[in-house]
């Protein structure tokens, strides 16, 4: 498996390839496929593919992965993308895609719908873009493979994942800089529960109470004050306007946001060879070239934050960081939450131990 990491650790992808029109990538067409005669063909399938939520380079990775598919099939698949939580919420899309009724949807792994989905982002196991492009690796990243049977367990299959960075800490209160800072806040947390878990920890002790509150209520609960703080990456201070309601932000590396493009479990079985070749070469695109622009953007979006707004950033040294890490009980979140369901479903491999070596291994190559 590593050998196999090592051979993919080259540049992500030539950035003219990804993100031109899905003609000037023909180039990387399957065989037999993608000879541009696409609007000639019937369409042997015709699939809508959804995002509940509103965030621009997400959407335009996934409207590309969308024009690939059409491209790369040669017109046997015929794919619209409908952002913007037209179809349904999230939720209601999840149990539309179970029973197919929507074909692909951008979907977030939370536990009360995907009982393995702790393993797509575990708190502390990824930080940079460079972990994350070998960790979700298609198909042999370590992270994207487990994560890929925690789908399949709920009739879904696992095709790339599109990641918005690394999470801090924004909140109302006043600045973050150690594990003590948490005195008193009401934190909101979602259904992670990984996340829940490492955010009691690290807030054990210091009057630190958790609420449940939906992604899309937050902004109003922030504002009205039923909570302090969440979790954010650089992108949801901008796309989701947190800024507006919060005053600081803490680069904490809590963890890695990572949502999951799926697609029904049924539907992907009775694809021919070459069409799930076709798809999974899209994904792959799609996936490069999303890592590729949210590593940009999250240049770009602190810079707006620091030149546009009153928020306080706070950047950790990595002796600070480790506080948190230390306080948060990685070893006992991995034991209590993630073992149990790895070792059901990959009886007799110790596949708690392989993932955190794995993941050792990876930010050995690339810090």
């Amino acid at each position: 498996m590593r050998s196999r990491m090592i051979s993919r650790l080259v540049p992500l992808v030539c950035l003219v390839c990804l993100l031109v029109t899905p003609v000037a990538a023909a180039g990387c067409a399957p065989a037999g496929g993608g000879d541009g005669n696409s609007g000639a063909v019937e369409p042997e399938y015709t699939w809508r593919i959804n995002s509940p939520w509103s965030e621009e380079t997400r959407n335009d990775s996934i409207q590309l992965f969308t024009d690939l598919v059409n491209y790369y099939s040669d017109g046997r698949i015929s794919m619209e993308f409908y952002p913007d939580g037209v179809l349904g919420s999230h939720n209601e899309v999840f149990h539309a895609l179970q029973e197919g009724d929507i074909e692909m949807s951008i979907l977030a792994a939370y536990v009360d719908l995907v009982p393995g989905g702790m393993i797509n982002w575990v708190p502390f196991t990824i930080e940079t873009f460079d972990q994350a492009a070998m960790a979700y690796d298609i198909p042999d990243g370590p992270i994207h493979r487990a994560a890929g049977g925690a789908w399949e367990e709920v009739g879904a299959k696992l095709l790339w994942s599109a990641s918005l960075g690394s999470y801090g800490i924004c909140n109302r209160v006043g600045p973050l800089e150690t594990p003590d800072d948490f005195a008193n806040w009401k934190f909101r947390v979602s259904g992670s529960l990984a996340y829940v878990m490492a955010m009691e920890n690290m807030g054990e002790g210091t009057g630190m109470t958790l609420e449940t509150i939906p992604w899309a209520d937050l902004y109003n609960a922030m504002e009205r004050g039923v909570v302090d703080g969440c979790w954010a990456a650089y992108g949801h201070l901008i796309d989701h306007r947190f800024h507006e309601v919060t005053s600081y932000f803490t680069e904490l590396g809590l963890g890695w946001d990572a949502s999951n493009i799926v697609m029904n479990l049924d539907l992907w079985n009775e694809l021919p060879p070459d069409l799930q070749e076709a798809v999974t070469l899209a994904s792959i695109r799609a996936q490069e070239r999303d890592l590729q622009a949210e590593r940009k953007n999250s240049f770009l979006y602190k810079e707006w934050i620091l030149n546009n707004t009153d928020m306080v950033v706070t950047e950790l040294s990595p002796a600070e960081r480790a506080v948190f890490r230390e306080k948060a009980n990685m070893s006992e979140v991995w034991a209590e939450l993630c073992t149990p369901w790895l070792d059901q479903h990959y009886p007799g491999e110790n596949m708690t131990k392989q993932l955190l070596d794995d993941m050792d291994y990876i930010k050995s190559i690339v810090g």
